[in-house]
């Protein structure tokens, strides 16, 4: 499995961070993940932190060194992020549960299958145009779809930040699956949040990833977004993975070969967080899990207003503690 991955995240012109982005791989799989707090509830960082931190764990346990079923992982995964943020507001009695938008896509085989609640999006690129797309979960998509409100006139419309599916919320979330998509080579797969794909079309974002490398475009793509939005700018992050089949080079990725039974994990969080991009090529086909990446915030200083490092790893350990109770019996 050969793939070139990159992932940033931007402040924009919010005081606080509430977006967490993350990757995991393994010799045959690849897993990505991207969270955005929801601004108006309590704690949304939190909410965001815990989704991309249960769905890696989750990655790192049963990805052994592959998934059996890929849908079912990100179908049960998702459901089960929800119910670990319920689950941390019940441990910390916090008076609303904090809730996040979530788009995760799994890689192996060659093929793609993703998920989603909320906004967050997917973009499938080919050749310099999108083959295909998440749908959002959103107030203004659902006035597209009845016929309300032209596509052209979304990205102005009032109402175009109100969320009607999440993680964390007071209903169950509905987990939109995508089918399975054969990659081809050159093929990239973009997850980001509304605040990079908001401020720009579709085909802004195809044509910038249809030039240079996946190391120069995704940057070029968030400057875009954020000198597009200017004072009003959100949050802005994204992952982005370039695949190219087997036996192919990549000029801009460095290969990394795991021995079996090897794990390599990386993570950042709280104050120790800063933008962080790689490029990993993939080879082979061995342990259960592997790498992991996690994007929380730019800047340092408890006066950002962000959660402390203590809280960030009480809460990954809590989540972890999620998992365990939720695993089949026999299972890690």
């Amino acid at each position: 499995m050969k793939f070139s991955i990159f992932q940033e995240s931007r402040l924009g012109a919010r005081k606080i961070n509430q977006d967490r982005v993350g990757y995991c791989y393994s010799r045959d799989a690849l897993l990505m993940v991207v969270a955005d707090g929801m601004g108006g509830h309590l704690n949304g960082e939190l909410a965001s932190q815990i989704a991309v931190q249960y769905l890696t764990e989750l990655f790192r346990r049963e990805a052994r060194t592959r998934l059996g079923d890929p849908a079912r992982f990100l179908h049960h995964g998702l459901n089960d992020a929800h119910e670990a943020i319920l689950d941390c507001v019940r441990t910390r009695n916090l008076p609303e549960a904090p809730r996040t938008t979530c788009v995760a896509c799994v890689v192996q085989d060659g093929i793609a299958t993703w998920a989603h609640a909320g906004d967050s999006r997917l973009y499938h690129v080919r050749d310099g145009k999108i083959l295909s797309q998440t749908r959002d979960h959103s107030k203004v998509q659902w006035l597209v779809d009845t016929g309300q409100l032209r596509e052209e006139a979304a990205s102005r419309h009032p109402e175009r930040n109100k969320v009607l599916n999440c993680l964390g919320g007071s209903r169950p979330p509905q987990v939109d699956l995508s089918h399975s998509n054969w990659l081809a080579d050159g093929d990239a797969l973009v997850l980001c949040t509304d605040g990079l794909w908001g401020a720009l079309t579709p085909g802004m974002i195809a044509s910038v990833l249809s030039k240079k490398t996946l190391r120069k475009r995704l940057p070029a793509l968030l400057d875009l977004a954020q000198a597009r939005a200017g004072r009003g700018c959100d949050n802005l992050s994204v992952i982005a993975m370039g695949w190219t089949e087997q036996g192919a080079t990549l000029v801009d990725t460095s290969t990394r070969t795991l021995e079996l039974d090897e794990f390599a994990h990386e993570t950042s969080a709280a104050a120790r967080m800063r933008p962080n991009d790689r490029d990993e090529s993939r080879n082979g086909g061995g342990p259960a899990d592997v790498a992991a990446g996690l994007i929380n915030r730019e800047g340092t200083g408890a006066s950002q207003g962000y959660l402390s490092d203590e809280e960030i790893e009480r809460a990954i350990e809590e989540i972890r503690s999620a998992i365990r109770r939720r695993a089949p019996p026999g299972a890690r």
